[in-house]
């Protein structure tokens, strides 16, 4: 017998797990856990989206499909696009693909070499900054800042950062897990930067629809700016504004000539998604105009809710954010949130994020996501002050 190790090579090796599924997995099975450590609602889609997908089911709809899905699905993505960005979407530069995570790793295998340069403004969700590492690329960090009370980019270090020899940058707006929501003048700047030095732009749009101010339709969009020749993908899902997380459908939008050589990465990755969950998610887009109003409206109310009864708390710092479902907070005297997450499932029944899966930059905070019926929230906050009091 060989004495040789038997293990993954050292790029998987070194990746880093996710801390959210360790403090997830310490209270998973217990009845009294009150559990906002995921992204995601506490209600199930919506009972249109369901119909559509079980009629799909009915029809007896189990078949390989195209690659980059149907056409139907292309071109009701490619519409929806165009309305919400008063811009011109072309259905040959969709693609559907099997979540969002499957287009971010998608999209990182279009573009990225072993050795290559990719710059990323952190903290953020750890699943977008492992990918370029398990293809081996370099990932430097730009964190973001708290700057008169509310989360903030510096532009400034951000292009700097952005060298010639960067291949991509990767841009989550609205944030997850901080919320903050880059500014018209801020997408301007780092698209003209990027395309100067031919740099790639991966912007992660899933929570786009979910900002904060009521006379914004969406968060501001390099895929609105987009002209023939950008190098900009823009990935989706359909998890977040219409509550579909455990369907596992999302998009890419990218330049019309990533089309046939897209069709091949996806193929060699998933081949193609179910056509029931394309159908349910045609739906989402043609008749979920509603819901993602509602949700919306949802999130306005909890996240004041959340943020009043947190600021309550002396100690505790809750930054101002423009967009997604979370409040990214700290408790004065708690630098190890990781710890202190652990002894809040055990000791208060209460399950939030640890800062520090989001990067060296969230060590200290706490993510807690408000997309869930108030009284649980206040029945959360009841937990954290009496953890507290003790």
């Amino acid at each position: 017998m060989s004495t040789n190790l038997v293990a993954a090579r050292p790029d998987i090796q070194a990746l880093q797990a996710s801390l959210i599924r360790d403090v997830a997995n310490a209270g998973m099975g217990r009845n009294d856990v009150l559990r906002f450590w995921f992204g995601e609602s506490d209600q199930p889609t919506p009972g249109f989206i369901r119909e559509a997908a079980m009629a799909s089911l009915a029809e007896g709809e189990t078949f390989y499909s195209q690659n980059l899905g149907r056409p139907y699905l292309r071109e009701a993505i490619a519409g929806y696009l165009g309305n919400l960005h008063r811009t011109t979407v072309e259905p040959n530069r969709i693609a559907a693909v099997g979540s969002g995570v499957s287009g971010l790793m998608i999209a990182a295998q279009m573009v990225l070499s072993p050795g290559d340069r990719v710059v990323a403004v952190t903290p953020l969700w750890p699943n977008i900054v492992e990918i370029p590492r398990i293809l081996g690329a370099e990932v430097v960090r730009v964190p973001l800042t708290v700057a008169n009370g509310k989360w903030s980019l510096d532009l400034d270090r951000l292009l700097e950062a952005l060298t010639p020899d960067t291949r991509l940058t990767i841009i989550n707006s609205p944030n997850n897990p901080t919320g903050w929501t880059i500014e018209e003048d801020q997408v301007d700047a780092v698209l003209a930067h990027c395309r100067k030095h031919g740099i790639w732009v991966l912007s992660d749009d899933v929570y786009e629809r979910l900002v904060h101010d009521p006379q914004r339709r969406s968060a501001p969009s390099f895929l609105r700016r987009y002209e023939p020749g950008d190098r900009i993908i823009s990935v989706n899902s359909f998890s977040k504004a219409w509550s579909m997380t455990g369907w596992r459908v999302g998009w890419l939008a990218t330049p019309e000539t990533l089309s046939n050589d897209l069709t091949k990465v996806i193929e060699y990755n998933t081949s193609c998604i179910l056509e029931p969950v394309q159908r349910a998610a045609t739906a989402a887009l043609t008749e979920g105009e509603p819901t993602v109003a509602k949700l919306r409206k949802e999130l306005s109310d909890t996240r004041k809710l959340l943020v009043d009864e947190l600021s309550r708390i002396p100690g505790v710092s809750v930054p101002d954010a423009g967009g997604a479902m979370y409040v990214f907070f700290r408790i004065e005297g708690f630098d190890d949130t990781l710890a202190l997450a652990k002894r809040l499932v055990e000791e208060a029944g209460l399950g939030l994020a640890p800062g520090g899966a989001f990067g060296s930059e969230g060590q200290g905070w706490l993510r807690w996501c408000h997309a869930v019926d108030p009284a649980k929230l206040r029945d959360g906050v009841g937990r954290l002050k009496a953890f507290l009091g003790r």
